[in-house]
């Protein structure tokens, strides 16, 4: 009985186990037929894969990147591209390009496509791709060299900024100011140039593509630019008197200010626009001051361009960087507001510390120089307005008497005690120089720019120097000896007449 009750218990295991194989054998094949390709190796492509026009279903990595470099070395001999915008052509032949063939990065993400997840997402990404099919065009720029370079220098060609509308300045027109229409900016599609050209050279190798241009808009335009412009200042100087090379050379230096447009933030250099005082540049001989003296040089009268543009500037309130003073004060502008400018050593410079631009016209007759500046219009109808004040008057220290022992002077004195007046002392000057803000008729504020010294000069008298023979007379003396100066209360209101300052 217990033999039998054994036996039959077998029985039943062996059974049990006959269906737990079953139920295995079932499933095994179960998945086989229902997830193929899910579970097949992960070292070979899907079915239905292609990369760049070339079938590598159910290949290896190795085998597929043999295919496909050997297809691609093909190709790069049949690759003619033309790439047009506009009214322009550009060609890439494929015998000026190199070949890299760095496929494998590409190949490692195609072959793992798919087996990341669960064993049901997998069987749904190779279903899909099994009936839907895997298309991949690989980057060029891994495959070919130089590509990438020569599609640059393409789109350098063909993008271009947006302009906004500007100012248009025409000094000598009647009218001066007109507005420019703002214009499109282009930038090339890249991404999609590129798939362009991946899609031509996986299947034809020879197109003509339309680079795709993305227009950018300008800024917003600023309303009524011109309308905004208006006169800031204005100065004028004469030179009615001065010799006709004079005058030339005044009217040369203003007139390259002439149409200037200063940007904000721009700094200008007087003597870099006037360029070189040079006979070759157009300027003539006449009469400069140097060390106190006027004596003939090359560019003469310069400094009356200057100083004529100086005061145009501080009385449209744009800032000043750098301005000198004449050793002699210049006869054609009150003291502390004259521009000195000497090549090397001495330059007026300003700069535009507005918002808007300014805007310089520079008018010069046979008797006048004027300059006047154009640009956004002052505050509250504020205006500006200059103002000297004399400080003190620097006495002079009378005659010096030099001996013309080198004969400079012959023609003019020979003997001891006769005398020539080579130079007059002139008196010296402490000033100050002001900008007054008006406003309604009245000034608003006051600020000191400039704190001058006009050091007094020397008289000088040159004596011959040879001694006359018995019986010789000097002729009369007209020559009359001044004295150091001495100042007072009547000098100073002489010299406030003399350069009009109250």
């Amino acid at each position: 009985m217990k033999k039998e009750k054994t036996l039959k218990k077998s029985k039943a295991s062996l059974i049990w186990l006959l269906i737990v194989a079953l139920i295995a054998v079932s499933l095994l094949l179960f998945c086989q037929f229902y997830f193929g390709d899910a579970i097949s190796s992960k070292t070979t492509f899907y079915p239905n894969t292609h990369i760049n026009g070339v079938d590598v279903s159910g290949l290896t990595k190795a085998e597929a990147n043999n295919i496909i470099l050997n297809n691609l070395t093909d190709k790069k001999q049949q690759i003619n591209i033309t790439l047009k915008s506009e009214d322009k052509k550009w060609t890439i032949d494929g015998n000026e390009l190199g070949f890299i063939g760095n496929i494998e990065p590409t190949l490692d993400k195609v072959i793992a496509y798919g087996h990341e997840g669960n064993i049901f997402t997998q069987k749904k990404i190779a279903s899909k791709i099994k009936k839907e099919g895997l298309y991949i065009n690989l980057p060029y720029e891994d495959i070919y060299g130089g590509m990438e370079a020569k599609l640059e220098g393409i789109i350098s060609e063909v993008e271009c900024l947006p302009q906004n509308s500007k100012i248009c300045f025409n000094p000598n027109s009647e009218i001066m100011f007109t507005e420019s229409e703002a214009t499109l900016g282009k930038i090339v599609d890249r991404q999609a140039l590129k798939e362009s050209i991946c899609n031509t050279i996986t299947k034809t190798s020879s197109s003509e593509i339309e680079i795709p241009i993305v227009d950018i808009l300008p800024q917003e335009e600023l309303e009524s630019l011109v309308d905004k412009i208006t006169l800031r200042s204005s100065f004028s100087t004469s030179y009615a008197t001065s010799s006709n090379d004079r005058k030339s050379n005044v009217k040369l230096a203003l007139s390259k200010f002439n149409g200037l447009i200063v940007e904000p933030g721009e700094e200008v250099s007087f003597n870099n626009i006037t360029g070189e005082r040079t006979i070759e540049n157009g300027y003539k001989n006449a009469k400069i001051i140097v060390g106190g003296k006027y004596v003939n040089g090359i560019g003469g009268g310069v400094c009356q361009a200057s100083t004529t543009l100086y005061n145009a500037i501080i009385r449209s309130d744009i800032e000043v960087l750098q301005v000198n003073h004449h050793t002699l004060p210049a006869s054609y502008v009150p003291l502390s507001f004259d521009a000195m400018v000497s090549e090397g050593y001495a330059d007026l410079k300003f700069k535009n510390n507005l918002s808007t631009p300014i805007f310089i016209k520079t008018i010069c007759d046979n008797s006048t120089a004027t300059v006047e500046i154009y640009g956004e219009p002052f505050e509250d109808g504020v205006s500006i307005q200059t103002k000297a004040e004399l400080v003190k008057v620097l006495p002079h220290g009378g005659d010096d008497i030099i001996t013309d022992y080198k004969g400079e002077y012959e023609d003019k004195v020979l003997y001891r005690g006769e005398y020539y007046r080579l130079k007059y002392p002139q008196e010296g000057y402490e000033s100050k120089g002001y900008v007054e803000y008006v406003k309604n008729g009245e000034v608003v504020s006051k600020k000191e720019i400039r704190h001058d010294k006009y050091l007094p000069q020397n008289g000088i008298i040159v004596e011959g120097c040879s001694s006359m023979e018995d019986g010789m007379n000097l002729p009369n003396n007209t020559v009359r000896y001044i004295s150091p100066q001495k100042v007072n209360s009547e000098t100073e209101k002489n010299a406030k007449a003399k350069w009009k300052i109250d």
